[in-house]
């Protein structure tokens, strides 16, 4: 292959490290009204009030909404970016009188700049009845006080919600006997997991500039993952025909999840709808970290039972997911914490799911890479390396006896066949890789420090079965370069330069002839959007197939100047020859400028892909995390992952990908903590208090791939995005265990639990 599974430099390179204005804040009209938000101290009250008179009388401001500019009644939307009809209940106004967490909106102030908004938000005046909230999820399912009492409160898919029982979602699933299963199992690991609600922290907050057209439309400029899904969210929200929207986004400064949520578009929409002008709105740090959607607190419970010999016989699994105060993305992720994770284990005979989603009185969680998995992936793993201590068994061992092959059936991921899989290659290379057989369990360094190894191994999906939808327009231009619009969002993944590269591949031209343009909902072919590991995967599909019909096309006007039969026709990418003789031939440029004049042959082609499955990509990572017993300080020595994403299309991004996402996972294992008071209150409001690991604080990352190939893919192509997020958790937990002899159950691990853990056991053996 000339293009595909070659590390092409992302197209849109030079302009973002030249700094050149790409992002929202750099287009924005300069003359946009300066939006922001007044939000709730109280994590549950009813307004009762609102004065606004002193604050509109601050010069600048042009307009102040509150919950009595919107109707109470009205029908309610979600905010999740989600294929309709969403799972994620219509349980949001744009503007509630009745408010459900700390940092919940109360009041939309426009003005003409930041300082006049600034100053009005101080001279508003709120009365509260303040309400007793539910902070604690293990107590908010049929607890008298309801998150959401309102009878306009809707789920439009059955996922098993009641929100007279503060139940966003609740599904059970399983197969076989799993009770007897683990009643004849010689071992049983049976133990609560507990994740917290941890931070996409992007570097670019949420942002969305608005304007009117000059057909009176509103125009929606935003940093998004979802053009389409933020389209019927507005038109939801503000009701109003969804012909009146257009949503684009620009350059994205990174999403991980956190923009398949429309946050800050609603707020900006309704300023310019009412008011006719530009608006923007732009949300601080303390405001993307509080008042935004996080990963969903999970708590998992696991019994897993297995033979003397090591193996998985059963896995039994019961997740209590937070989804805060609204249930965007809550009955989807929850999903994810068993189906992708139980089905690792081939061998086992039975396993039973059963999952509950709560509403509580906190922010509102949504989508965060690995969407559910990773929760689910760190309890499993962290079972699964359990047994092998029990059984004083190498974990690498243990799982090889264990896997999930090439060609079985998965019963815990929806009855699908695995049509590939290099998770054994994945296996023995990540092994070699960390030179597990010289540093496991543990060595002492003599310094007080000792240095541990761990390992676990994950899947994740590929886009959604036959839910999302993926699409791509390839036409040729004058001198015969392609334009390829899309409605996949990169947001520094580089899905412009990966599809480019398909499209090129298959059009045999280089990638400078390709301009991809997206996403925007009036020129960009349906795209459900840049979430759930679909963008390579499903639209990649379809720029494929869509870069074939243009080559028939091509062909096609080509023979027709030639004048000879359609059938006899070669095209090599800048010709188009007779197959029986070089000299006669036309150029790609000649039939591009033939179908300007005089034609009816289309150069251009549309395809829409959707797939029946979900292939996984499979990756195995260990860590090696040295330890200093006396402080508690843990610090990840050197990583070592393997990935099958099946073909990467691009190497170097795909190693990045995994790279990033690896360190995300040590710092959800390490560092990433958040803390509530008992009034609902958020301590980690900033990058000072909420620690993310930056490149010095970790050692060596070391990524490789072993790939398979699966079929349905461009290219044999799978997903990476997500999958390689999850194996940090179990790593670098077992790692401290085998540094520490203590097990970890909930994460983070500061270094005071690794202290007082280690005073604590040299107590007991003293």
């Amino acid at each position: 292959m000339k293009y595909v599974n070659k590390p092409v430099r992302k197209k849109d390179a030079m302009q973002l490290v030249t700094g050149k204005p790409v992002y929202m804040d750099d287009i924005a009209p300069k003359d946009c009204l300066i939006v922001k938000l007044l939000r709730s101290p109280h994590a549950n009250a009813i307004v009762t009030s609102i004065n606004k008179i002193a604050a509109m009388k601050v010069d600048g401001i042009e307009a102040i909404y509150t919950w009595e500019d919107i109707p109470q009644d009205g029908r309610r939307y979600t905010q999740a970016g989600q294929t309709y009809p969403e799972m994620s209940p219509y349980d949001r106004l744009i503007m509630d009188r009745h408010v459900r967490y700390v940092g919940d909106v109360v009041a939309i102030v426009a003005g003409r700049d930041e300082k006049c908004v600034d100053k009005a938000l101080k001279l508003i005046k709120v009365q509260y009845e303040v309400l007793e909230p539910i902070l604690d999820f293990h107590k908010a399912k049929d607890n008298k006080i309801l998150v959401h009492p309102e009878d306009n409160w809707e789920s439009l898919v059955p996922v098993g919600a009641d929100n007279k029982r503060n139940l966003c979602a609740h599904d059970e699933t399983g197969s076989g006997d799993i009770e007897e299963v683990l009643k004849n199992s010689d071992v049983i690991i049976d133990h609560v997991y507990h994740t917290k609600a941890c931070q996409q922290t992007m570097m670019e907050t949420f942002r969305t500039f608005c304007t009117i057209d000059t057909y009176g439309r509103l125009n929606v400029v935003s940093s998004t993952q979802i053009v389409f899904h933020c389209r019927r969210i507005l038109a939801n929200a503000l009701h109003i025909p969804k012909s009146m929207i257009r949503v684009s986004k620009p350059r994205i400064g990174g999403g991980f999840g956190a923009k398949q949520t429309s946050i800050s578009e609603v707020y900006p929409a309704y300023v310019t709808w009412m008011t006719k002008k530009p608006s923007k709105i732009i949300f601080t740090r303390e405001e993307s970290m509080t008042a935004s959607t996080p990963r969903h607190e999970m708590e998992v419970h696991v019994r897993l039972g297995a033979s003397k010999d090591g193996i998985v016989n059963g896995i039994d699994m019961y997740t209590l997911s937070n989804t805060g105060a609204y249930g965007e993305h809550g009955p989807t992720t929850v999903g994810l914490s068993g189906h992708k994770s139980i089905p690792l284990y081939g061998k086992a005979k039975a396993f039973r799911f059963v999952s509950d989603v709560v509403y509580t009185n906190v922010m509102s969680a949504g989508a965060y890479r690995g969407y559910g998995a990773t929760q689910g992936l760190f309890a499993v793993e962290s079972a699964v390396n359990e047994l092998a201590a029990k059984l004083h068994m190498d974990p690498f061992e243990l799982r090889m006896k264990n896997i999930v092959k090439e060609g079985d059936v998965m019963p815990a991921y929806y009855g699908q066949v695995n049509t590939s899989c290099a998770l054994d290659r994945c296996l023995e290379r990540v092994k070699k890789m960390i030179d597990w057989d010289n540093k496991y369990p543990v060595r002492d360094m003599g310094n007080g420090k000792v240095r541990a190894v761990g390992m676990g191994m994950a899947m994740q999906g590929s886009g959604i079965t036959s839910v999302d939808v993926g699409s791509a327009t390839i036409k040729v231009n004058d001198d015969g370069f392609y334009t390829l619009a899309i409605g996949a969002a990169d947001m520094g993944t580089g899905c412009d330069t990966i599809l480019a590269q398909i499209a090129a591949e298959v059009l045999d031209c280089s990638i400078d002839e390709i301009t991809v343009f997206g996403a925007d909902t009036d020129t960009s072919p349906y795209d459900s959007g840049s979430y759930a590991s679909s963008t390579t995967y499903v639209t990649g599909k379809a720029v494929e197939q869509c870069a074939l019909k243009v080559r028939e096309q091509i062909c096609k006007l080509g023979a027709e100047l030639l004048k000879c039969p359609e059938s006899e026709v070669v095209f090599d990418g800048k010709f188009v020859k007779h197959e029986n003789s070089k000299e006669i031939q036309v150029s790609l440029t000649d039939i591009a400028t033939a179908s300007q004049c005089g034609n009816n042959i289309a150069l251009e082609a549309t395809v829409t892909n959707s797939s029946p499955l979900s292939p996984p990509p499979f990756m195995v990572g260990a860590a090696e995390v040295e330890v200093d017993l006396e402080t508690g300080e843990a610090k990840v020595i050197d990583y070592a992952a393997a990935v099958d994403c099946g073909t990467p299309v691009n190497p170097n991004l795909a190693r990045v990908q995994a790279e990033g996402g690896i360190l995300q996972g040590i710092g959800m294992t390490l560092t990433e903590n958040i803390t509530y008071n008992k009034k609902g209150k958020l301590a980690e409001n900033s990058l000072m208090q909420y620690k993310i690991p930056t490149r010095i604080d970790i050692g060596h990352i070391c990524v490789e791939f072993e790939s398979s190939y699966e079929d349905a893919g461009p290219f044999g192509a799978k997903s990476i995005g997500e999958v390689v997020i999850n194996t940090p958790l179990p790593a670098v937990s077992d790692a401290i265990f085998n540094a520490t002899g203590t097990r970890f159950y909930e994460l983070p691990i500061t270094p005071e639990k690794i202290a007082m853990a280690v005073a604590e056991r040299e107590k007991e053996q003293a």
